[in-house]
């Protein structure tokens, strides 16, 4: 047997599956006309008919959402649990997926207190000595809900959700785990790891599906549940436009390369290394 001689012999002749796709998703949801104070006074005042934009019309809401998701929770006989300090979100999340019966369902809502961008009110003097309320962009610790789920398109999922105004929200989504909800629905055999896909029976099409992946996706992921779960603002309010918006946090993109034996993945890596140390060698020298 020849010795590969370079990194490119390595992956060239003992890579048996390549794929390229998109990990985590990390998406945020905002009522974009809803973060300057401009808009948050035009809401109250114009929209919802308020004196002012005060601390006690803002509370109000808090109260209507929070209640809201204590009664989502009760009527759907999803528990509520409060996370402890320290405590590991996903490790309690991987608890209740693998204890899972069923999908497009919301395993449990999980409350912590995070620091969070808010909208504050306070009280401004004008040159004259007038008085009124105004609003500023601050940072508070808020209760945080987290909607834990398995979507029947994205398997395991979480939405967050700010119950402090403006309400921003937060979604994790992984690209794997939806590649492998598509492969399947279309009953290509492979063979999954915990984070990614060890081999498929048909490699070209599983990347098609990986690259397929894009925004008309992601919406219709957030439309399906922005129905479902608890919403901080009135069907009034989303009849005249002030309806969420997402705007993406981050993405993880990976590259996985599965090789033909435990061998070759040790070879790989003492030609990188011996490669660099060559070039190093060189380098001084010149």
């Amino acid at each position: 047997m020849s010795v590969p001689r370079t990194v490119a012999d390595v992956i060239q002749n003992h890579v048996t599956l390549t794929l390229e796709s998109i990990d985590r998703l990390y998406l945020n949801v905002i009522q974009q006309r809803l973060q300057l104070e401009k808009g948050i006074t035009w809401f109250f005042c114009q929209h919802r008919q308020e004196s002012y934009a005060t601390a006690k019309v803002m509370s109000a809401m808090t109260r209507r959402f929070v209640k809201e998701v204590e009664r989502f929770c009760t009527n759907s006989n999803v528990p509520m649990i409060t996370f402890e300090k320290g405590q590991r979100k996903d490790d309690l999340a991987q608890k209740y997926h693998a204890q899972r019966t069923g999908t497009d369902t919301i395993l449990f809502v999980g409350k912590a207190q995070e620091k969070a961008t808010v909208i504050r009110t306070y009280t401004r003097t004008d040159l004259k000595g007038y008085t009124s309320p105004g609003l500023l962009r601050s940072t508070a610790m808020v209760n945080q809900y987290y909607f834990y789920g398995h979507d029947d398109d994205f398997g395991p999922f979480f939405i967050k959700f700010s119950s402090y105004f403006p309400y921003n929200a937060k979604i994790c989504l992984n690209g794997h785990e939806w590649l492998k909800r598509q492969l399947t629905k279309k009953n290509i055999a492979f063979e999954a790891l915990d984070n990614g896909i060890r081999s498929c029976a048909d490699p070209a099409e599983m990347q098609r599906l990986a690259e397929s992946l894009g925004e008309e996706h992601l919406r219709a992921f957030w439309q399906k549940w922005a129905k479902r779960l608890p919403h901080p603002f009135t069907l009034a309010d989303r009849a005249a436009g002030y309806r969420y918006e997402l705007f993406v946090q981050q993405v993880e993109l990976a590259r996985t390369q599965v090789f033909d034996r435990p061998r070759s993945g040790r070879l790989l890596f003492e030609q990188i290394v011996r490669e660099h140390v060559t070039w190093d060698v060189r380098s001084n020298c010149n």
